[in-house]
Parts: C-alpha cells; structure tokens; sequence
C-alpha cells in the first residue's frame, strides 16, 4: 500500500466498489420510481426485480414466485426458462420452498452435487441445466410473502454483496405486494376509508419519488417522512430521532413551534437515552413499536413538564431497525386522547422501513468517497514526493556539472578578465611611450586610432568577462544546496529585514534612488519553518525587481506628472500556511513576459544588468525546497504583485536542496 501502484490498485478497486455500488443504487431508485407510479400493479415491478436481479448477478435467468394457498406462483421470470408453468406445492424440498419456510436465504452452490438436502431441486436442475441457485424470501413484518430465485447454468456460488442485494430487492418487492394488497382492500373498502388510504399510498409514493431523487443526501427523504407521517396519521406533531452514540437525537421535525423546541433545548431533551420514561428512550429500548394512548395516565412517563408545555396525550413511537438494532426513531404525537389505528401504525412502519434504506445508502456512498478521496490524496503525496526526490536528483546532477563547469571555466576566465585588464594598461603605457616617437602627423594619428580601438575591445573584453564571471556564479547558487538548515522564524522579521537590506542596498547602489515603502505585518503571522536565509534571498530579490520597475516607470514618464513609486510589503496568516505579498505599481509585465518570467536566464533587463535566475532561483526555493507556491497578478503599466504561501510545519518542506 506504501507504493504508488499499490495505492492505484487499491483506489481502482474502491473505484469498481463505488461504481458497482452506483449501479445498484440505481437499480434501488429504478425499482422505486416503478414502485411510486404504480402502486397498485406488482407485475411492472416484479419483472424489473427480476432483469435487475440477473443483471447484476450476472445470471442468465431470474425468477419471482409469490405464495397463494399454500402454492408457490410463477410472478415474474427473467431469462425464458427454468421456472414450471404450474404452481409449485410450498414445502422445503426445494430451494424456494425452505427459503420461504425459513424465512431466510438459501444459497446451492451446486444443485447436482450430493452435499444439499433438496431432492427436489436436483430433478429441477437436470430438468432445466442450471448448477447454482440462490433464493431469497420476500418478508414482510414476518410473514413470508414468496421469494426471488436466480439461477447460474455453471458451478459459480453467489457472493454475499450479491445476496445483500437480492435481500434489498426482495424488500422492495414485498412492499409492491403490500402496496397492492392494501390497494386491493381499499377497493372493498368504504367511501371514506379508500380516500384515507388513497392518500397514504400517495404519500408513500411521494416519498418513494424523494429517495430516488435524493439518492445522496438524507434530509430531504427525513423531512418527507416526517411530513407525510404527521398529515396521514392526523398527528399534531411528529419529529424523528437518529442514534448518535449513546443517545438518540433530533435530526427532523414537522410543526413542532420554535418555542416547544427551545424549550426542549434548554431542559437538554434534544438528545435522549434509553430508558421507560420517555416514548424515544422507550422505543430505543424495547426496539418495538410503542403506543401510549394517553400519556397522562401512563405511570412511567417521566418528562411531565415537557407533556404540560406541549400539550400532547396520545403518542406513538416506531423504530428504526437495522439487524434489530435500532438506528432511529419516529414519534408522532397528537394533543387529544385518539389512539392511532392499525393502518396507520402499518404506515409509519413502513415508512420507518425506508428511512433505514436511505441511511444505509448515503452512509455506503459517504464511506466509499470519502475513502476513494483519503487514498486520492494519499496517492497524490506520494506522487508529489517522488517528483521532489526527482527534482533533487536533477539538481544534484546540475551540481555536479556546473561544479565542472567552474573548474573547467573559471580559470580561464579569470586568465581573460585578467590579461584584458593588464592589456589596457599596456596599451596607455604604449601610448605614452610612443608620445617620444619621431613620426609625422599622418602615421601618428594612424597609431592613435589604432590604439584606441584596441583598448575599446579590451573594455568590452573586460565587460563581458565580468558578465560571464556572474553568470557562472548565479548557476552555481541556482544548483547549490540550501545554506543552513530550516528552523523556526518569525516571518513577519524576515520580510522587515530584507525590505531594510533591499532598500538601503539600492540608495547605496544608485544615487538619487527613493520609494515609499509600506508593510502590512499580520501580527498573527507568527513562525514558520523555513531556510531564513533562502526565504531572504527570494524576498531580495522581488523587492529589487520590484524597486527597478516603479523607478523605471519613474523613468521613462509612463505615471504622469503626479506618479510616486511605491513598494508593498505584506504578510497573512492563512491557518497551517503564511502569505506574502510583495507589490510595486511599476511597469507591470506584459503576458508574453509572464508565461517565461520562471524559465532560467530569460531576462528583460538590459545587457549587463540581469543574469535571469533570479526569479528561476526564487520559484525553486519557494516551490520545490519549501513545498510552497509562488504565484504572480500583475497589469502591464500599472503594477506587478507577487504572492507566496508557506506551509507552518516542517514536515511540509521539501528535502534540503530540493
């Protein structure tokens, strides 16, 4: 894992998990939205389970049969073969039939091999050629309603993400046959019953729509239930609880008045235990649908004071259950004495049902991303590392040339600069000593321009010399290690210090040089590990290029009559990071100029004046010896800032010399 292929290999496969688990996100969403628009139809519904089903199982067939009678129906099949046209007797000789029985899953992984007790399924399965065979009973709130079948022609068991599925699936279809089955009483139903039920199955689709738009984000469908909860229950208030730790908190709420709530808040009552006296702490212990018809009369119920604020009496509280823990709990509570009806704590269940399958669905793309993102990251450290380690490799080998370089080139520079200058020397010696010469004026004049030429070349052998001599020293200080080692430094120092030397180095140098300076120290700048020295050189250097450009702005008139050079200097605290800002309104650089500014020797300066690594220098001591940025706004003609951000911590740095 500590490799760059290592981490790929384990973010491709969290990538497959992630897509795989889309997919089947979209299969849920799918079924759903088919679930919503026909509420009272299976057939639609069950024929997606079952192309769903093979699809992702990568089987070639796929079946749903229902019980009726004690029969096993055909309801749905998948693939064209391997289901009987009759009904089937419900017993556990076969695989379907003990999965029902059983209540649970049951997984062949070879229907001919002699280690399984279903005689029956060995005749289906010469009958039809299929090896393996998974079943899975549709159950809703206990009973057993039918089954999902799936079948492989070849020996190749099920995974268990695939038998996690099929029980999603199977859920999904056991509330199709309770939304039909519902609809079907309502039918027969009276007047007033059908449009209350009618409503029901509306909201229930209603939420179903929600979930399958908000695949990823958990407080619409919240919100939803809750909402629909209260107006088909006839319910004053209803609100839901999501364990959190130890206790179970508020997370959505529907007409509670702001007052109820704060007053909930400052008595602590937005996060509650288990335990008997109160309906959430009741039900999160019991993890079983509690129902308190008058809450008044009821001896455990210990929040009396909350009861007398709120003016409830009738409450009814229903679990949010994953593997019989309870994740959540919805509570709907009404001001009069009126105890809910079976249909409607069927509802409420129902609907707490899928609030667990919206939790679990953000909760699996929560992990997956976010663990997706942490190897994402972790990859590109590693990758950044190595380029460092790459760059420090380079930089060593640059080293070592430029180190040959001086040896090779330095001396016989210095012979040139030398010789040259001992040439002009001689030469006003000539001169002076052909002054006694006897010549006429014609030869005489011919030997003067002679000389004066010569000494001319001499000066700009002398010239040039002394240019190549600062340019071999600039490569070998671009090349170097970084001098010193990095410690903590008070930043805000370091850019007083080097305005100071750039300022009173540059009047030394020119005279008649001023500039106004201005500093902006954020006192909590504070300390930053770092190679001071290093950091000095950069700041030298953009204060002076910033200090040539005001004044040649100054200069060549470009400011107006009015114009004043001025200097910037300025540093912010960014939390792990710094910032510094140096800024001139000089000459600006032109875009043509920007996309080079970094590149070793390009200069704009004059011949003379500029070697042009200052600023590839700078870049490698912010970017690659301090894991920094260096960044660069500037307007032609009207000013130039550059921008570097430090990370605080020395663990940040980049390897000395890098």
């Amino acid at each position: 894992m500590n490799s760059p292929a290592g981490i790929a290999q384990e973010l491709d496969r969290l990538t497959r998990e992630l897509d795989e688990a889309r997919e089947q996100q979209a299969a849920i969403s799918d079924i759903l939205r088919v679930i919503s628009s026909s509420p009272g139809d299976v057939e639609p519904v069950f024929e997606l389970v079952a192309a769903h089903a093979a699809r992702i199982c990568q089987a070639p067939f796929a079946g749903i049969v229902v019980v009726e009678d004690g029969m096993m129906r055909v309801a749905a099949n998948f693939g064209g073969v391997g289901m009987l046209a009759e009904a089937v007797v419900l017993d556990r000789t076969t695989v379907m039939g003990r999965s029902i029985c059983d209540q649970q899953p049951v997984h062949v992984g070879d229907a001919l091999a002699g280690e399984h007790d279903f005689p029956r399924a060995r005749d289906f399965a010469r009958r039809f050629g299929y090896r393996s065979v998974l079943s899975v009973p549709l159950i809703h709130e206990g009973r057993a309603l039918g089954a999902i079948l799936i079948r492989r022609m070849e020996v190749r068991p099920f995974e268990d993400k695939h038998i996690a599925l099929i029980e999603t699936f199977a859920g999904q279809a056991a509330i199709a046959i309770e939304n039909a089955r519902l609809l079907d009483e309502l039918r027969t139903a009276r007047s007033e019953e059908l449009t209350g039920a009618r409503a029901q199955l509306d909201a229930t689709a209603g939420l179903l729509r929600v979930m399958s738009r908000s695949k990823f984000a958990l407080q619409p469908v919240l919100d939803t239930l809750v909402q629909s909860a209260a107006l088909l229950c006839g319910a004053n208030n209803a609100f839901m609880f999501l364990r959190d730790g130890d206790v179970y908190r508020m997370a959505a709420a529907h007409d509670l008045e702001a007052e109820f709530v704060a007053y909930q808040q400052r008595m602590g009552r937005l996060a509650i235990a288990p335990g008997r006296g109160t309906l959430v702490g009741r039900t999160a212990l019991e993890a079983k649908m509690v129902h308190i018809p008058d809450v008044v009369e009821d001896a455990e119920y210990e929040w009396s004071t909350s009861q007398k604020a709120g003016g409830y009496r009738t409450m009814l509280g229903i679990p949010l259950l994953r593997d019989a823990s309870v994740v959540g709990v919805i509570a709907l509570m009404r001001t009069s004495v009126k105890a809910f009806s079976a249909s409607q704590i069927a509802l409420v269940t129902l609907f707490a049902d899928q609030a667990v399958v919206a939790i679990d669905n953000v909760s699996l793309f929560d992990n997956l991303e976010a663990r997706t993102r942490e190897l994402a990251q972790s990859l590109q450290d590693l990758r950044t590392a190595q380029d460092r380690l790459v760059q420090s490799e380079k930089l060593a080998s640059l080293g070592q040339l430029t180190a040959g370089i001086a040896h090779e080139i330095k001396n016989p520079l210095n012979f040139v600069n030398n010789f040259s200058g001992v040439s002009v020397e001689l030469i006003e010696e000539l001169q002076q000593a052909l002054q006694g010469v006897q010549a006429d004026e014609e030869t005489r004049a011919e030997i003067s321009e002679l000389t004066s030429m010569l000494r001319g070349n001499l000066d700009k052998i002398v010239q040039h010399g002394t240019r190549a001599d600062s340019i071999v020293k600039n490569m070998l200080l671009h090349s170097r290690e970084g001098s010193g080692e990095h410690r903590p430094a008070d930043i805000n120092a370091i850019v007083e210090e080097s305005l100071n030397l750039a300022y009173h180095g540059a009047r030394a140098e020119k005279q008649g040089f001023n500039i106004t300076l201005e500093k902006d120290l954020d006192p909590a700048a504070g300390e930053v590990d770092v190679f001071p020295q290093e950091i000095t050189r950069v700041l030298l250097n953009l204060i002076s290029n910033g200090f040539y450009a005001a004044t040649k702005r100054k200069t060549d008139g470009n400011g107006g009559g009015v114009y004043e050079p001025i200097l910037l200097a300025a540093t912010k605290n960014l939390g792990d990071r710094v910032e510094i800002r140096i800024r001139d309104n000089g000459t600006g650089i032109p875009p043509e100029v920007k996309d080079k500014m970094f590149n070793p020797f390009f200069t704009t300066k004059p011949a003379g004046e500029g070697t042009g690594l200052g600023l590839s220098l700078s870049h490698d001591i912010v970017v690659k010896q301090h894991a920094g940025s260096i960044e660069v706004d500037t307007k032609a003609g009207e000013y130039t800032e550059f921008r570097i951000t430090l990370p605080r911590k020395a663990a940040s740095l980049g390897t000395k010399g890098a």
